[in-house]
C-alpha cells in the first residue's frame, strides 16, 4: 500500500463530483469503515463471497465484485474504471482535476506495484489490487483479529 503524500514528494489532487458516476466494480473501507465492511461481509451468504475477490492490508480492505453484488457500508468508497485510466479504480463519484491518463501515469510510477490500484483520495492510499484473491472467512476473521477487532 503506498500513500498519495510523503516527505520526499506531494502529489495530491483536487477531486470534484463526477457528472455521470463510474458503474461500481469495487468497494473499499479505511479505518473504522474497513472494520465494519469486513463485518458486513462475514454477515451475508455463502453465495455472495463467491461473487467477490478482495486484498486487504493494515487498517484497508478493499472487495472486487459485480455492482449489484458488493455490500453497502455507510462511509465505503465504490470506485470504478475510467476507461481513460484503465490502470486505477477511482471513486465513483468524483473525478480528479487533472487528465485521468497523467493521473494514471502518475500513479502507476509512485506505487512502484502491481496494478489495478485502487485510489482512495480521502486517506490518500494507493492500494494494488491485482493480487485480490477469493474472500474466505476464515481469513476475513484473521484479518479482523490482527487490527485488534473481533469478527
Amino acid at each position: 500500500m503506498v500513500t498519495l503524500s510523503s516527505r520526499e514528494q506531494r502529489f495530491s489532487p483536487s477531486w470534484s463530483p463526477r457528472t455521470c458516476p463510474l458503474p461500481a466494480i469495487a468497494v473499499a473501507g479505511v479505518g473504522p469503515v474497513a472494520l465494519a465492511l469486513a463485518r458486513r461481509v462475514l454477515a451475508t451468504e455463502d453465495v455472495a463471497l463467491a461473487r467477490w475477490s478482495g486484498v486487504a492490508g493494515p487498517g484497508v480492505l478493499v472487495l472486487l465484485g459485480d455492482t449489484e453484488s458488493l455490500p453497502w457500508v455507510d462511509g465505503a468508497v465504490y470506485l470504478g474504471r475510467d476507461v481513460a485510466a484503465p490502470s486505477l479504480l477511482l471513486p465513483c463519484t468524483l473525478a480528479p482535476d487533472v487528465a485521468p491518463a497523467l493521473l494514471e501515469r502518475a500513479l502507476v510510477a509512485r506505487a512502484h506495484a502491481g496494478t489495478p490500484l485502487a485510489v482512495l483520495p480521502r486517506s490518500m492510499h494507493l492500494v494494488p489490487v491485482g493480487a485480490a484473491r477469493p474472500v474466505s472467512p476464515d481469513t476475513l476473521r484473521v484479518w479482523l483479529e490482527k487490527q485488534g477487532a473481533a469478527p
